[in-house]
């Protein structure tokens, strides 16, 4: 990730890097922002040397703006506000953000009393087409569908797909199949493998698989958490990362149909695994640790998917959140 000493913004919780590097975007999660009740989303640009000079800041639709993604033509942004309940679109401009263009306030809840007291707005995608976008919502156990305009970076309603109750949808990561996707459950610790239909959008549940042990006799909602995906490049192999317990889970994936099948838990290096991600050749996996303040990588043979067991190194990092390659 590059350094940022020509800028400063607080409680950043997710970055995004526009699709040439150019531009870099972040989600603040705050409580109010320039006197108003809501988040912040903040651009940068990204000096040849990695330093970043800030273009401009916006205030999100909410407050707790926890994720932000940008669309293929690097027109639109979106972002997701977890304690706010909301979400909100942005043009993009020569890497700078006009004010909200479209706002939404999710209503709906679960029925987990701890953590789906309210609608929380989590997550932020675009359909492999660009045509459609996605909204998960972890508190109303649903992903919200629209069609989107990068042009204007309008959004119109397009429909609505419904987890299991109390699941919690937290991600959502589509497949290089253009024919699936899946959604991470936070609550319950389970995948939903989706089939995603290119017409209208829609997501249909297709299968689902649990991520903790099958010994597993605590409640999950209370001590274990789904947390993120991450897919190969070719598609063959899918990985999944879970709090409290700490591990990540490897995948074989049918490129055909998504279907996923187990390979191996292993440890993740520390305590709640936050963000991982593999590096551009695919050789190392590195899991941002968010409790142990650390960074750590493990060795990954391209050809099986399997992950080491050992990690290879480590690297200190205060409460990492987010992993990025420049």
């Amino acid at each position: 990730m590059p350094s940022s000493k020509n800028s400063s913004v607080a409680n950043v919780a997710w970055l995004a890097f526009s699709h040439g590097h150019e531009f870099m975007y972040s989600a603040s999660e705050l409580d109010t922002f320039e006197g108003k009740p809501t988040g912040e989303v903040a651009s940068f640009h990204v000096a040849k040397d990695g330093t970043l000079q800030q273009l401009c800041a916006r205030n999100s639709a909410g407050t707790g703006t926890c994720h932000v993604a940008i669309d293929r033509t690097e027109q639109m942004l979106l972002a997701a506000d977890y304690t706010g309940a909301s979400a909100a679109s942005f043009r993009i401009r020569d890497g700078k953000l006009s004010e909200a263009v479209w706002t939404e306030h999710y209503t709906e809840h679960g029925p987990n009393l701890k953590r789906q007291q309210s609608a929380h707005a989590h997550f932020a995608s675009f359909s492999p087409d660009n045509r459609f976008a996605y909204i998960n919502d972890l508190g109303g156990d649903s992903i919200h569908i629209y069609k989107a305009n990068p042009a204007t970076a309008e959004m119109a309603p397009a429909g609505i797909y419904r987890g299991a109750p109390g699941s919690g949808p937290r991600t959502l990561h589509f497949h290089p199949n253009g024919r699936t996707a899946y959604c991470m459950n936070e609550l319950l610790s389970t995948v939903d493998i989706l089939n995603w239909h290119k017409d209208d959008g829609g997501l249909t549940f297709a299968d689902r698989v649990t991520l903790l042990p099958a010994d597993w006799t605590n409640s999950p909602a209370a001590t274990s958490t789904g947390c993120d995906t991450v897919l190969s490049r070719d598609g063959r192999f899918v990985y999944f990362a879970n709090r409290g317990d700490d591990f990540l889970y490897a995948f074989r994936a049918d490129f055909a149909t998504g279907k996923l099948t187990p390979m191996k838990r292993s440890n993740c290096g520390g305590k709640t695994p936050r963000n991982f991600t593999l590096d551009p050749t695919e050789r190392w996996m590195l899991v941002a640790n968010q409790d142990s303040n650390l960074i750590s990588v493990f060795a990954r043979d391209p050809k099986t998917g399997e992950l080491a067991d050992e990690v290879k190194s480590s690297v200190a990092a205060e409460a990492p959140m987010r992993i990025l390659f420049a």
